[in-house]
């Protein structure tokens, strides 16, 4: 990976507010100069989650968790802080481009080289798909289609669908007209190659069109990327799937992403709920009917990693899958990554310790499209409201297929609940789950918590006890005034202070304050510094900036850094004093180490002069 220069940095945090960035996951209330709510990385009842908007730094004193809007990102987002700066970059339209030292490797040159001609291939791909439908004759056919199925030419706009035409070198011939190369277009996953065993019509190139005669769904990441294309073929045919997705790729990872969600995020964070249904048209009749906390995933069920995305935004979901048995299967098969994924997150968790998971069954034959065009967005919105939870759900669809009369097969449906509930990693909602269960079945709880496999769960380490460097109250105020001042700051520049603090202990932090050319007054300046600072040291220096400054900043540096020096010279003149009880000594050691403890002694009798508040 490349490096991002750290002007880049400044320019971006500069350019991200951090209320505003924060504010867009969750509300924030303002508390005099500030701004406060629930810590999103610990449970709590009283707001100690704190941002200031003149420091551009969070601090939750409950927990510990701090730093500048890229941490927040980093820990909220759960992605590596390259991400996080670009994510920000994104928002604020500012382009990264990173240095490559000797350090990178080639593979690293190509595999970022690859990335960005893939983004700009997909980007000008999804226009050409555009303008095929809105535009060009051979697109008729398809904006036909879509009109049919209530997809205005605004609608296809804003969601910048397209068509690909039924030609087998349409889009290559375009592509390598604009000078993209048929390596690239194999790359993207764009076109295929020819097996040579395949006969077909088309010779003179290596490769042909992935995508023909499709209406075409730009895949977006979170950014707005497009990163992947999703083809809904327009005419039938034999042995054709009616939908066909990108392969996975440099830039797409189907398990990993979550169609729409670049538009509909902020909904999902305001309603504290996600629809979730399965195909891009049902997204897009939803989203435009009003219904905008809605998302699809790359197939019929949730992955673990898609419901890490989700719980980043809510903790309710209701699954809008089809009635046919495919659909049964799979809201089944998207229960279990939701449940798992409390063991891996209830430490670090944003929200609650588990998802409330409720369904909303489709009737015979109907697709949440249709029933927006048939009933209406109120009438969707209120079979949302009442679809019931999951197992209420299943028990009651179980009753309609299997003879509750017979023992059995009520004990092979409590079998088959067991294993799911089994996926439950939260004590809590573990044990209410099976109460509900038990007494739906007419079982008594303890049968039943027979049959549910408890899972075994490593405490995950707080990031309290992570933190193995203890740093003194000196250390902390002279550093904070250091951070704040700028007089402080000057002062202490021109002290001996690296003499002083390479043999205090705990100031290393304070050592990469005074070497760093941060500037106090600028809050850019300070997220940029913190940015390379470990997670730990970041929460001590949000921390620090949330502090009260006193009135007389330099005189008190001034005093605890005499202070230090004081508890300086008393190591030095205890180490000396050890030294010249070691027998064997020669006469000019001694002479030199009792002329060495006789300076310390009186450089210690002139600073204890003003004894101030340092003196303790």
């Amino acid at each position: 990976m490349g490096t991002i220069p750290s002007e880049t940095i400044e320019q971006i945090a500069a350019a991200n507010d951090i209320v505003e960035v924060i504010g867009s996951y969750f509300p924030l209330k303002r508390a005099g100069a500030n701004f406060k709510a629930l810590c999103p990385f610990h449970q709590e009842k009283t707001p100690s989650f704190m941002v200031s908007p003149s420091r551009q730094t969070f601090h939750c004193f409950g927990c510990g968790a701090g730093g500048s809007v890229f941490r927040f990102v980093v820990d909220y987002e759960h992605v590596d802080f390259p991400s996080a700066v670009r994510k920000l970059a994104a928002r604020a339209g500012i382009t990264v481009v990173e240095k490559y030292g000797g350090g990178a490797t080639g593979d690293e040159h190509r595999q970022r080289e690859l990335r960005e001609r893939l983004l700009k291939l997909h980007t000008e791909a999804a226009q050409w798909f555009h303008e095929n439908l809105i535009k060009r004759e051979v697109g008729e056919a398809a904006r036909n289609y879509l009109a049919n199925r209530g997809i205005t030419g605004t609608i296809a706009k804003r969601w910048q669908v397209g068509y690909a035409p039924d030609e087998w070198d349409a889009f290559g011939s375009w592509a390598r007209a604009r000078g993209f190369e048929i390596r690239d277009l194999i790359a993207s996953g764009l076109a295929k190659t020819r097996d040579d065993a395949e006969k077909t019509p088309v010779e003179r190139t290596s490769a042909y069109d992935r995508f023909r005669g499709r209406i075409m769904f730009p895949i977006c990441n979170d950014l707005g990327e497009v990163i992947a294309f999703s083809g809904r073929l327009l005419q039938d045919k034999e042995g054709a799937a009616k939908y066909l997705n990108s392969p996975e790729t440099a830039l797409f990872q189907k398990s990993r992403v979550l169609f729409g969600l670049d538009k509909t995020k902020r909904a999902l964070i305001e309603a504290n709920c996600a629809v979730v249904c399965e195909g891009q048209v049902d997204l897009i009749s939803l989203f435009e009917a009003g219904i905008t906390n809605v998302v699809a995933p790359q197939g019929t069920a949730f992955t673990e990693n898609q419901a890490r995305i989700l719980k980043r935004y809510v903790r309710e979901i209701v699954l809008c899958y089809d009635s046919d048995k495919a659909g049964q299967k799979a809201a089944e098969k998207s229960l279990s990554p939701l449940l798992r994924l409390v063991a891996h997150t209830a430490w670090y968790n944003a929200l609650s310790n588990h998802f409330y998971v409720r369904i909303a069954e489709m009737p015979p034959g109907k697709d949440p499209d249709t029933l927006i065009h048939e009933e209406g967005a109120d009438a969707f919105r209120e079979r949302i409201t009442n679809a019931p939870d999951f197992f209420d759900y299943w028990i009651d669809r179980a009753s309609r297929e299997i003879d509750f009369s017979s023992l059995k097969a009520k004990m092979d449906l409590a079998a088959s609940l067991a294993s799911t509930v089994s996926e439950i990693h939260d004590p809590l909602f573990r044990g209410q789950v099976e109460h509900k269960v038990a007494s739906r079945l007419s079982i008594p709880v303890t049968e039943f918590k027979v049959l549910v496999k408890k899972p075994s769960i490593a405490p995950a380490p707080s990031r309290l006890e992570q933190v193995d460097v203890v740093r003194g109250h000196d250390i902390a105020m002279i550093s904070m005034l250091v951070l704040r001042d700028q007089p402080s700051r000057n002062f202490l520049l021109k002290m001996n202070w690296r003499e002083v603090l390479e043999q205090t202990p705990g100031a290393d932090l304070l050592i990469r304050v005074l070497e760093t050319e941060l500037r106090t007054n600028d809050a850019a300046s300070l997220s940029a510094f913190m940015s390379k600072l470990s997670p730990e040291d970041e929460s001590l220096v949000s921390a620090w900036l949330m502090q009260k400054m006193p009135a007389n900043a330099v005189e008190v540096t001034e005093s605890w850094w005499k202070g230090l020096r004081r508890a300086a010279f008393r190591r030095q003149l205890a180490v000396a004093e050890s030294r010249i009880k070691v027998p064997g000594l020669s006469t000019g050691d001694i002479i030199n180490l009792q002329k060495q403890i006789l300076d310390l002694q009186e450089q210690l009798h002139e600073l204890s002069q003003p004894a101030g508040s340092a003196d303790n």
